[in-house]
This record gives C-alpha cells, sequence and structure tokens, in this order.
C-alpha cells in the first residue's frame, strides 16, 4: 500500500477543505512539496515522482485561486476537478510511456525486475485502471456538483473513484506475483 503516500496530499485536501479550502489547498501543497524533497533526498529519481510533481502543480495553482479570490466558484467544483488532475496525470504517464505506478513500483522491487517485460506490462495495467477511475470519478462528480447534489453522494464517489482502483491494484499485484512465484518454482523442476 506504499501508493497510498502519493495520495497522501489529495487525502488531507479531501479532509481539511470542508473547513476552509484555501488552507486545505495549501496544507496539500506543503505535504506534496515536502514529500517530493524528502524523497529526492533519499534518492528517488523524478521518473519515479510523475505523481508528486503532478500534484504540487495541482495544489500550487489550487492555492493560488484559493487565495486570490477566496470566493471563487472553483471552490464549487473542487473534488471534480482534482479527480479530473489525477485522470490527467495518469493518462499523460501512459502517454510518454512512463506510468506513474512504474516509479511507486520501484521503490518496493529490485532493479533486476524493472527491465522485464512483465513489470512495465503490469505499471500500464494499474495507470490504466486508475485513470479510469478517476476519470469517472471526476466525471460523475462534476457531474453532482453542477447539480448540487449532496455531499454524502460525492464524498462516496470520491471514495469509490480511488478505492477501486486501489482494490484492484493490490489484488492483481498479489494474483501477478503468485503467477510468478508459481512459474519460477515450476521452470527448475521441469529442466531437471
Amino acid at each position: 500500500m506504499s501508493y497510498l503516500r502519493g495520495f497522501l496530499p489529495w487525502i488531507v485536501f479531501s479532509v481539511v477543505s470542508s473547513f476552509a479550502w484555501q488552507w486545505a489547498a495549501l496544507i496539500a501543497l506543503a505535504t506534496s512539496a515536502y514529500f517530493l524533497v524528502r524523497d529526492r533526498r533519499a534518492g528517488v529519481t523524478a521518473d519515479a515522482q510523475i505523481l508528486d510533481f503532478g500534484t504540487i502543480a495541482f495544489f500550487a495553482t489550487l492555492t493560488a485561486v484559493a487565495f486570490a479570490d477566496p470566493h471563487s466558484p472553483v471552490q464549487a467544483y473542487e473534488s471534480g476537478l482534482s479527480s479530473a488532475w489525477l485522470a490527467l496525470i495518469a493518462g499523460v504517464s501512459l502517454l510518454v510511456r512512463q506510468p506513474f505506478t512504474l516509479g511507486i513500483a520501484k521503490r518496493r522491487t529490485t532493479p533486476e525486475v524493472w527491465k522485464t517485460a512483465a513489470f512495465r506490462h503490469l505499471s500500464f495495467v494499474l495507470t490504466s485502471v486508475w485513470a479510469c477511475g478517476f476519470a469517472a470519478s471526476a466525471v460523475v462528480t462534476l457531474i453532482c456538483e453542477a447539480n448540487g447534489t449532496g455531499v454524502p453522494v460525492r464524498v462516496i464517489v470520491q471514495i469509490l473513484g480511488f478505492a477501486v482502483p486501489a482494490t484492484f491494484t493490490h489484488y492483481h499485484v498479489k494474483t501477478v506475483r503468485a503467477r510468478a512465484a508459481a512459474t519460477t518454482q515450476v521452470l527448475p523442476a521441469v529442466g531437471r
């Protein structure tokens, strides 16, 4: 569940924004900047921080808008816009052939694994699922926000937009690892 750390600024924002959206944006920006700097000092490469860079860009912009105009109409659409931005990060990372989950997965695997086709394929599958989850959440949330649908419904949509890809990631990675372990165990026995 190390990928949850990458979404911590978004979680902080969603919790605090119901009280004060300007401060929520600023706290999320500070949180994301802290993790970016900490990870860079620890030797994490830029390709493993695609989500971090995208998060900082979003919250820097939102912070500027929120403090420039605390009553900005953007506030009414902040949840949908955040999901749309996450979908954009995921989608662009796929287009440039650097799925954002690749960098996250590299933190938990050895360099030998990084070069395998299976590892890259898994990252593309996972990032695609996250992109779809974020995009669906963005569309539904923006519709809810435009129609004045109650906060509980929007919260459920946001939770599902995160929980479904997270659950898929957890179980799909487990399945792929189990298959790889079974294949590795079977192959030496066949050669003997």
